[in-house]
């Protein structure tokens, strides 16, 4: 466990040291200087976000990018945004969450069991980080994947985190390709012996909640899922 912890605490510093992305890195920078008239008071963050949680956890959420003024102004995944809102509250009702609000990365919030990475560690431009800046970014989450050792489900928030954990397998020979798996809400998919189970999900992004596409209800039984798959005695299927 030691050894998780140490590798993990190195490899985070190395994300938050990283400048392989100059169109993200002067994008983060710029958005934390003119911050929100909202967040005037705060010193945003304004470097690569680190990863976030349990390094024996047996689940891994995989979303797409911090939020300009979310993450890439409180420096922790999924806090201070609207998205991060829903996803805690709901992992709160899983057990996954010690709380169910996520203000600032020391608001006290633990995650149990859980682990939180980024397909993207760089707040983007319009939200889409480009093709090239995830292959950057993949590293990183093959190192994560090599030191969570216990992951049995891993739960990709919307369908380019889907694509870039499938990418990962199949460069590893896991799969033999990627268009035998396809994306929809709450679709689960066996990657194979010795492999978590993949769950898929619609991104808690306001543009998803917004419409309708997604509810709570919806990303609830997403969690709901996985929370049985690793604790058989909830027995949800």
């Amino acid at each position: 466990m030691h050894n998780i912890q140490s590798g993990m605490a190195v490899l985070q510093e190395e994300i938050i040291a990283c400048e392989r992305c100059p169109r993200l890195r002067r994008h983060c920078i710029e958005i934390a200087e003119i911050k929100r008239r909202a967040f005037r008071e705060w010193t945003y963050w304004g470097r690569p976000v680190p990863s976030f949680g349990d390094p024996s956890a047996r689940l891994l959420i995989l979303g797409l990018a911090p939020a300009a003024h979310g993450a890439n102004r409180t420096g922790r995944v999924f806090t201070g945004d609207r998205s991060g809102d829903l996803l805690y509250r709901v992992l709160h009702q899983n057990g996954f969450a010690s709380q169910p609000e996520s203000r600032d990365r020391n608001d006290g919030l633990r995650l149990r069991d859980a682990w939180i990475s980024a397909v993207a560690h760089c707040a983007p431009p319009g939200n889409k980080p480009a093709r090239e800046e995830i292959v950057n970014c993949r590293p990183f989450l093959r190192r994560e994947l090599d030191l969570l050792a216990d992951i049995q489900v891993v739960v990709a928030l919307g369908h380019i985190a889907f694509d870039s954990y499938l990418s990962v397998l199949q460069e590893r020979g896991a799969i033999g390709s990627r268009g035998q798996f396809r994306f929809g809400h709450n679709q689960a998919h066996s990657t194979g012996p010795g492999h978590p189970l993949l769950l898929a999900s619609y991104h808690p992004s306001q543009q998803n909640t917004s419409t309708g596409r997604l509810t709570e209800a919806m990303l609830s039984a997403v969690f709901a899922r996985a929370a049985s798959k690793i604790h058989p005695v909830f027995s949800v299927v």
